[in-house]
């Protein structure tokens, strides 16, 4: 019995003994960890992958394929890291990249493409692979300069964007022996798993700093941190970016204010023999051009003569282009690629043939649905008009919930494709109107304005504010215990005789920051909210104030021959 406890004795002895060695060890390797670092290794995360692609030293969740000039790249990538407005169209499986400076597009399995209307061989052609969009990476340096590194032997590819910065440096241990190396770790702490193991002199990406670790990636692709101490700073890499240079044009009109005139052109010609002196007037847009089938047909009136004469009297000339304010055509027309390249180049080709400086887009009556492809047709047209020297505008009403007239105007979008947003300011109380009011009160063209630029964020320099020069005459007329309200339409001219006529004094209401009258005929009550000189002048005003890109005037047979001396004050 006493054997056998002494026996027991012994073996708590030995365990209490083992335990403490454990425990001693536990301490000491601690330490050494704490002290010396973890030792451990841990594979990356992306070994296994064949082509995995790194932007700013971390993973993207995409992988390349194949290598070299052949290599493609995940549609889905070039989307959500580089522009998110290229495009593919399932249906002609045609990839679309629009910049303000280039067009490319190209077909699934085709090698050869289109560039800014010229023939875009490919090394290789773009692919469907296990569902996915490809494309060469090649088409991507060319519209977008981006650059690729890719390791030959861990196939990794690190991927900048043009104008990205990035700072190198190099491996370096500033004590002990030269052949020793340093830990990348995981994390930034010692105690983190190593990734790999650096040679000193090894040339790295420092991406950024957390403390005092540097996280940096290795022209291999692996990317984790390093003590800075171990790092010595070099020169900073900085990756061209694309050009952006102003073309000729665009440089013309940089710093200085557009005064445009509509043209409004029906069945018969303009005659410039006939028009009153347009001092100020430095630009006129034609409504000369019409999408008129769900084809993209464009329908022109173009007239060389009034184009002569335009440029002799020192004006440009926009072509204006209208969707015929017809949806179902324009939701046909815009539909596909083809139909809207079929616009593009009709319209560059009139452009040129009948030496027009500039192009207009007016689109309405639009389905909301639909406006992304107003918003894709302008992107396309926007590097084809510049190609040639073109200036680019788009006309948008005031921002309302109108689905056909403004909701499907991306405006944001329209400001930074085109060259000016002209802002159709009037219609405030539109002709059908249930209530009279001013075609374009004072402190509603301002809001509409102001709302835009902080809204939609468009440069106010981009932003040309649209000038009525015409009003309606408001017929109020009791019907059945009632009052039925209508309205007519009519220019400065008009608007004068009937103050001369009835012999009416205008009154300034400063609600509106208008001049207006009001008489009855035949027992109706007539209320016109005056354009003239004071309205004229207090819009130009604030086209001043807000520092516009300048105004464009709707349209030139509604004005008097004193509207354009006024309005020539948006240059003085």
């Amino acid at each position: 019995m006493a054997r056998n406890h002494s026996r027991r004795r012994r073996k708590r002895s030995r365990f209490k003994g083992a335990a403490s060695l454990l425990l001693f060890a536990a301490i000491i390797c601690a330490i050494t960890v704490v002290w010396f670092g973890n030792p451990l290794h841990e594979k990356p995360d992306w070994q296994g992958s064949v082509r995995p692609i790194f932007m700013q030293g971390k993973l993207t969740g995409y992988e390349a394929q194949s290598s070299g000039k052949n290599m493609l790249m995940p549609l889905k990538l070039v989307q959500s890291k580089i522009d998110p407005t290229v495009r593919y169209e399932d249906d002609s499986q045609t990839v679309i990249m629009a910049t303000r400076q280039s067009l490319l597009y190209m077909k699934v399995s085709k090698a050869q493409g289109e560039l800014n209307g010229k023939a875009y061989a490919l090394s290789v052609a773009p692919q469907v692979i296990s569902g996915e969009v490809y494309i060469p990476i090649e088409a991507v340096r060319d519209v977008y300069g981006v650059s690729i590194h890719e390791d030959p032997v861990t196939g990794a590819v690190i991927l900048m964007k043009a104008g990205e910065k990035v700072r190198l440096g190099i491996v370096e241990k500033k004590d002990g022996p030269q052949d020793a190396t340093i830990a990348l770790r995981k994390e930034a702490s010692s105690l983190s798993f190593i990734l790999t193991d650096i040679s000193q002199r090894t040339k790295v990406r420092i991406w950024s700093k957390q403390g005092d670790w540097y996280f940096v990636q290795l022209d291999n692709g692996y990317a984790g941190y390093i003590k800075s101490d171990h790092i010595a700073e070099g020169e900073e890499l900085v990756i061209p970016s694309a050009k952006d240079d102003l073309s000729i044009s665009e440089k013309h009109w940089e710093g200085r204010p557009v005064n445009l005139a509509w043209e409004a052109v029906y069945n018969r010609k303009p005659d410039p023999s006939k028009f009153d002196p347009m001092p100020g007037v430095n630009v006129v847009s034609p409504t000369w051009f019409s999408v008129v089938d769900h084809e993209g047909t464009v329908e022109s009136k173009a007239d060389p003569a009034y184009v002569s004469w335009a440029h002799r009297k020192g004006m440009e000339v926009w072509g204006l282009l209208s969707n015929s304010f017809n949806p179902e055509l324009t939701t046909e027309a815009l539909s596909t690629f083809e139909r809207r390249k079929s616009i593009v180049d009709q319209m560059i080709s009139f452009a040129l043939e009948n030496d027009l400086d500039g192009i207009n887009i007016d689109f309405e009556n639009v389905h909301t649905k639909d406006g992304p492809n107003v918003t894709q047709f302008l992107r396309e047209l926007k590097p084809m008009a510049r190609e040639h020297d073109l200036i680019l505008s788009i006309d948008v009403t005031p921002k309302s919930q109108s689905e056909m007239w403004s909701a499907f105007l991306d405006r944001k979008s329209l400001g930074t494709i085109t060259d000016y947003l002209m802002v159709m300011a009037y219609d405030e109380h539109w002709a059908a109107s249930p209530k009279a009011g001013s075609v374009a009160s004072l402190p509603w063209t301002e809001a509409s304005i102001k709302r835009i630029i902080q809204e939609d964020e468009v440069p106010p320099q981009k932003v040309v504010l649209g000038i009525p020069l015409y009003t309606r005459v408001w017929s109020e007329t009791p019907k059945e215990g009632k009052i039925k309200v209508t309205s007519k339409s009519l220019g400065m001219k008009s608007a004068a005789g009937i103050i001369a006529e009835f012999k009416l004094k205008p009154k300034f209401r400063a609600a509106e920051g208008q001049n207006y009258v009001e008489y009855t005929e035949d027992g109706v009550v007539k209320k016109i909210w005056l354009e003239d000189q004071v309205s004229l002048k207090a819009r130009v005003e604030l086209a001043k104030s807000l520092k516009l890109g300048g105004i464009g005037a709707w349209n030139r047979t509604f004005a008097d021959e004193n509207a354009w001396v006024t309005l020539k004050k948006i240059s003085e």
